[in-house]
């Protein structure tokens, strides 16, 4: 189960680690605990202290993931909670995503903007390093859900390198898709309802441009890419339950998002 609808009671959790929001006012909230040897990680949609928890990039990082599920990419799973939760002795009612780790044991995590530097040959652009590293698929498949989504948060951070004992390294499961899709948005009506779904917005790209668009040229043509199929009969299975999350403007414009962005990917790239 993905989405925990019915109220929980999470008062326990601490949410004094906190990650800067780049591009949005405010920040986001993480806390941490860990149940039968099991680390969790929990994360807030974005934060300040005069209006509490607003946004919804934690129900982005639900869709994004079941998108991922359908088009069978390696990624991180995202819970939904419905969850009462105290910050700063304050309580409030709100939604957060849960996850587990992804480290196999012994593994070690370097950002890849990081492992980068240190592993790169002379004048190296990122996009040829990964490459060379024999990941060119894993950088593919990100490019293109990038585009679907219209993620505008894809920095050098984002993107993890596992490395293990003998230093045998491999990209980490994709996470992290809250600023996109409609993000920036908030709970505007006016502004979903005019929110153009094409619209190459500017973006952090450790791979590849800064444009999203631009970024499909990379990709290779004739070749398919995901192990699955998005198909209009998907709509509910995205977003059929979010209805008493978000409001029917937001969900009926991400759709016209991903499936916009779907049939023009497969259009430039003649990929399905």
């Amino acid at each position: 189960m993905d989405f925990v609808k019915e109220l929980q009671d999470l008062r326990n959790l601490d949410w004094t680690d906190t990650k800067a929001a780049p591009g949005t006012p405010g920040c986001f909230l993480k806390a941490y605990e860990e149940k039968d040897g099991q680390k969790y990680y929990y994360k807030l949609s974005n934060y300040d202290s005069c209006r509490g928890v607003f946004g919804h990039e934690c129900v982005n990082e639900l869709i994004v993931s079941r998108l991922l599920d359908i088009l069978k990419v390696e990624h991180l799973p995202y819970q939904l909670i419905h969850a009462v939760i105290s910050i700063d002795g304050q309580e409030t009612e709100t939604y957060m995503t849960r996850s587990a780790g992804f480290r196999k044991e012994r593994e070690r995590k370097q950002p890849l903007d990081i492992y980068y530097e240190l592993n790169r040959r002379k004048d190296e652009k990122p996009l040829d390093f990964v490459r060379r590293m024999g990941w060119a698929d894993y950088f593919n498949r990100m490019m293109a859900v990038d585009y679907l989504i219209c993620n505008r948060d894809r920095h050098g951070a984002n993107i993890e390198i596992l490395a293990d004992e003998y230093d045998a390294a491999r990209p980490a499961p994709l996470f992290d898709h809250g600023l996109s899709l409609l993000f920036s948005c908030y709970f505007d009506t006016a502004e979903m309802q005019k929110f153009d779904v094409f619209a190459d917005r500017p973006v952090q790209s450790f791979i590849g441009s800064k444009s999203l668009e631009y970024n499909l040229r990379f990709l290779p043509v004739d070749q398919r890419i995901f192990g699955g199929t998005l198909e209009e009969s998907h709509r509910d299975g995205l977003l059929g339950d979010l209805d008493t999350v978000l409001p029917k403007e937001c969900l009926d414009k991400i759709w016209e998002m991903i499936w916009g962005r779907w049939n023009r990917y497969v259009q430039i790239c003649n990929q399905k």
